[in-house]
């Protein structure tokens, strides 16, 4: 039977492999550069040299009498120091006076044939054959008072010096490359180990099956699942999601992908910070691509507590939106209840009173002072808006709004006289109800004295317009993108919130219903300062092809 290689030789092998011809590759890179460095250094310093010895006092005067003499005496101090393989100094005609290697080559032509641009002023560098040998050199022009060349400096280094530097760092590096190779052979045996031991000790062809047994049990739940990773890129999904998602595309084209490019996902479901304090959820009403479902999250534990993504689970649940805002609705109404018959309780004290101490013309005047705005109120709600239903929600509304000291002004063209056709009566209350108890919210937040909360309600022009106006302290421009998020509320009981009494729902339920109905939402800025919410609901159902066109 042939023997083979376990994975986790293959994978040694593979890193041995792959290691050496890397160190190979970026040895011959790291000598190219260095070499070239080391080329451009000595070049450079050279350069500097000649241009400093050609500027050296006396050093023109020396050269001008051709006083070779001096001129060695007065560079020989300068040559002891530099690093410089020779120093060199010619007259105008490209003689010798001067060579710190070779002092027989006095009053004899220069080798190389570069002096003509020297000759004409300029500083330059090159690599010539000269009398000693190839070298890198770089020749400045020595300039009399008059600015006129009468001589060259040249200073230069020896190729093989160049390569004996090259030599000793190859070496150095070479030694290094030993201790890293041999590095890279023991990291190389531990990262095959330890994948092997992340895999469960597992070949991977077992790995296979498990992956095909998972896939398959994925695929016979009725749940809705999908599973993201810590970058949130999507990394599962079985059939029921994506068929309850609306997603046409196959499991492999729809993996690997943001999951914000597949479904549409609410921030607060995904934040990181959000799932570092709470890592779960459970039974969550959200939104998937437009569709209401109860959202299950777990976290994907690795070891030692870590996270690697989550997994989301859902079931199709567009009624629990319903229900909750029912229920909320109920406690609303409770609450306005409770407010009015806290405001009856005044009025029958203060008439109580009055009548004990036989005032009955005072009793009188207050009864028909007490009973004049709100009959005003309830003549100009029950005249302009056929909906009983909505007339009490108002009712209910101006009377809590007065409890807490803030007045609720209706506009004179208010009118609803049928209601859309996408929308239903509940629905409608819950998007006004919410509104309202928002725009009083933010008017309590600003100092005294406060103005009043504006309603308009217009069923003209083919749609239902609804604008509700306050002068609170405004929302933030940050907020604005957020504010119909569920959770998102700017009151203060939270750093990022906006959203009605039920710590950022009312908004988000809101939004909601109105994009069920196929109208938008507007929000602006009040002068001189508040915020309006704009609703717009078409009075005729939205078509199939508007839809689309929405989503």
């Amino acid at each position: 039977m042939k023997h083979r290689l376990t994975f986790q030789m293959k994978l040694f092998l593979a890193l041995v492999l792959f290691s050496c011809l890397l160190l190979v590759v970026l040895g011959a890179i790291a000598f190219h550069f260095i070499d070239r460095q080391l080329h451009h250094d000595l070049g450079q310093r050279a350069r500097v040299q000649a241009s400093q010895i050609a500027l050296m006092p006396g050093l023109v005067e020396k050269v001008a009498a051709r006083d070779i003499t001096g001129i060695a005496r007065l560079i020989q101090p300068l040559r002891n120091q530099s690093d410089a393989s020779y120093i060199v100094i010619g007259d105008v005609h490209e003689n010798h006076l001067y060579h710190s290697q070779s002092p027989e080559r006095l009053n004899l032509p220069m080798i190389g044939g570069d002096n003509a641009g020297v000759l004409q002023g300029k500083t330059i560098i090159s690599v010539r054959q000269g009398s000693i040998g190839v070298s890198l050199r770089s020749k400045a022009p020595i300039l009399n008072a008059e600015h006129q060349v009468i001589g060259i400096v040249s200073v230069g280094y020896l190729t093989s010096y160049i390569n004996t530097i090259n030599a000793r760092l190859l070496w150095q590096a070479g030694f290094y490359g030993l201790l890293l190779l041999f590095a890279l052979f023991v990291f190389s045996w531990l990262v095959s180990r330890n994948v092997r031991k992340q895999m469960f000790w597992l070949e991977p062809k077992a790995i296979a099956q498990l992956v095909l047994q998972q896939k398959a049990l994925l695929e016979a739940m009725y749940e809705g699942v999908f599973a993201i990773n810590a970058a949130q890129q999507l990394i599962l999904i079985n059939r029921a999601a994506r068929e309850m998602l609306n997603l046409p595309q196959q499991e492999n084209d729809l993996l690997g992908k943001p999951l914000a490019e597949v479904v549409q996902v609410p921030t607060t479901l995904l934040i990181p910070e959000v799932a570092a304090t709470d890592t779960s959820h459970h039974d969550q009403i959200s939104v998937l691509n437009q569709r209401q479902v109860i959202v299950n999250r777990v976290p994907i534990e690795l070891e030692e507590g870590c996270q690697g993504g989550w997994v989301f689970s859902f079931r199709d649940k567009n009624d629990i939106n319903t229900l909750s805002s029912q229920l909320s609705q109920v406690k609303r109404y409770a609450d306005t209840l409770r407010m009015m018959r806290h405001e009856q309780l005044n009025w029958t004290a203060t008439l109580a009173g009055l009548l004990q101490m036989r005032r009955y013309d005072d009793a009188l005047r207050y009864i028909e002072m007490q009973s004049e705005g709100a009959q005003a109120v309830l003549d100009f709600v029950s005249s302009r808006f056929t909906s009983p239903a909505l007339c009490g929600l108002l009712l209910g509304k101006y009377v809590g709004a007065r409890e807490k000291g803030i007045e609720l002004s209706f506009d004179p063209a208010c009118q609803l006289t049928h209601l859309p056709a996408a929308i239903g009566e509940t629905e409608l209350m819950s998007i006004i109800g919410n509104l309202l108890d928002n725009a009083v919210d933010a008017t309590l937040q600003t100092p005294a004295p406060v103005m009043p909360v504006e309603l308009y309600i217009s069923d003209r022009n083919q749609e239902l317009l609804i604008e509700v106006a306050d002068r609170g302290n405004g929302v933030d421009a940050a907020l604005k993108p957020f504010i119909f998020e569920q959770g998102v509320t700017s009151k203060p009981s939270g750093p990022h919130e906006w959203g009605g009494s039920e710590h950022g729902i009312g908004l988000f339920l809101v939004a909601g219903y109105v994009r069920q109905a196929g109208g938008s939402i507007e929000i602006t800025d009040n002068s001189p300062r508040g915020t309006i919410f704009s609703v717009f609901i078409p009075l005729s159902p939205p078509t199939a092809a508007g839809l689309a066109h929405e989503s």
